[in-house]
């Protein structure tokens, strides 16, 4: 079996709110999807997805997923897509770095590898745990009132876990304005449900300790990405007793060891393309749970493909370490393909077909924007 075609296509995808709000004042409305297709000579066709968010999010855009793709993809035409580790050495050969580029078409390769061998992607992971992976929302930073009553919104959903966005600037009102915002969305907490809270590196250390002091100290939640900075995280984590968490500083798998040899966090945000693809996610995986941390399985953002993705990859992470899965589905307005993954009862289970389990819809893909054979 070799790869005979690799189509990219490019869509946007509006967010389901107004606007995405982050810390340091960054605003979203949509996101710059790009998706592709990886066709083998026999007629085997797999997706995959790649979609960062925004361009100031990691060290990430999505101009530079089709450029990496166009660097990448004439020299991997003829090889074996189901060798996925020596496809990323080959990736890796052509491009240095650029690990979101190379995350849709390692996706794609898998989706061939279990689609030839009429398995599941978790099966080929790993095997599934048999459990509900639950589900996690993404509450953006608003006023304290509105982000309490969004939780409870997915609540209703059946949503189990949330993520809770904070990063309130001293004009905005700062370690006060987001301490408030803790409070007001844990202030209807259930028993059993999860809450990070996250500031996608937006504070600093000083703004960290005081938003903490402010808290009542019966709130049960875990902090992910306060800093910006691995010297401010492991500063904050000197001083903190609330359970830590990487996201955008946990990158790929150097960065997961260096964080675990120094024991600066208690687990980390596994986002599927950030680490560039399931290949390298799993590699994480593993690392994470030889150390006993605990992990959210989640990708940047994304459509019905980034989140066959996770949901694959969920379904091999044994519970006591697995704390939720992001569904993207819910943070954007449009589908790109279907999926059989429904919420139910608080979680929500990996497809049982072969490879991701998705049915593109083409006509929402429309006309692709590179064509390599």
């Amino acid at each position: 079996m070799e790869i005979a075609a690799i189509d990219v296509y490019q869509i946007n995808l509006p967010y389901a709110g107004c606007q995405y709000e982050l810390s340091g004042g960054r605003v979203y409305t949509s996101f710059d999807a790009t998706i592709v297709r990886v066709t083998t000579a026999c007629g085997l066709q797999g997706f995959g997805e790649s979609t960062p968010f925004g361009s100031n999010y990691i060290a990430a855009h999505a101009l530079g997923v089709r450029a990496g793709i166009a660097e990448m993809a004439p020299h991997l035409l003829g090889h074996d897509p189901r060798l996925c580790d020596r496809l990323n050495e080959l990736m890796d050969q052509c491009l240095m770095g650029h690990l979101h580029a190379k995350a849709a078409i390692d996706v794609a390769c898998w989706d061939i590898f279990g689609q030839s061998v009429d398995m599941p992607l978790h099966q080929l992971l790993g095997g599934s745990t048999n459990e509900r992976l639950p589900v996690i929302s993404s509450i953006y930073a608003g006023e304290p009132d509105d982000m309490r009553a969004r939780v409870q919104a997915h609540r209703e959903r059946g949503y189990w876990g949330h993520s809770v966005k904070i990063g309130a600037s001293e004009a905005q009102g700062g370690p006060k304005l987001d301490a408030q915002r803790i409070e007001a969305a844990l202030g209807d907490a259930k028993q059993g449900e999860f809450y990070l809270v996250d500031a996608n590196g937006g504070l600093s250390v000083e703004h960290a300790l005081r938003l903490l002091k402010l808290l009542p100290p019966s709130l049960d939640f875990v902090l992910e990405a306060p800093c910006a900075t691995y010297r401010e995280h492991q500063a904050l984590h000197r001083h903190c007793d609330v359970p830590l968490l990487l996201d955008e500083l946990a990158t790929d798998e150097a960065s997961v060891l260096q964080a675990i040899g120094d024991g600066v966090a208690e687990g980390i945000g596994l986002k599927i393309s950030k680490a560039g693809g399931l290949t390298r996610s799993k590699r994480q995986r593993d690392l994470c749970i030889t150390a006993g941390l605990t992990m959210s399985v989640q990708d940047t953002v994304g459509s019905d493909i980034a989140f066959a993705a996770i949901l694959a990859l969920g379904q091999t992470v044994p519970s006591k370490h697995l704390r939720c899965v992001l569904d993207t589905r819910d943070m954007v307005s449009l589908h790109t393909a279907t999926l059989d993954a429904p919420i139910k009862d608080g979680g929500v289970a990996a497809p049982a077909r072969p490879g991701l389990g998705v049915t593109p819809k083409m006509d929402t893909l429309g006309t692709a924007v590179a064509h390599y054979s």
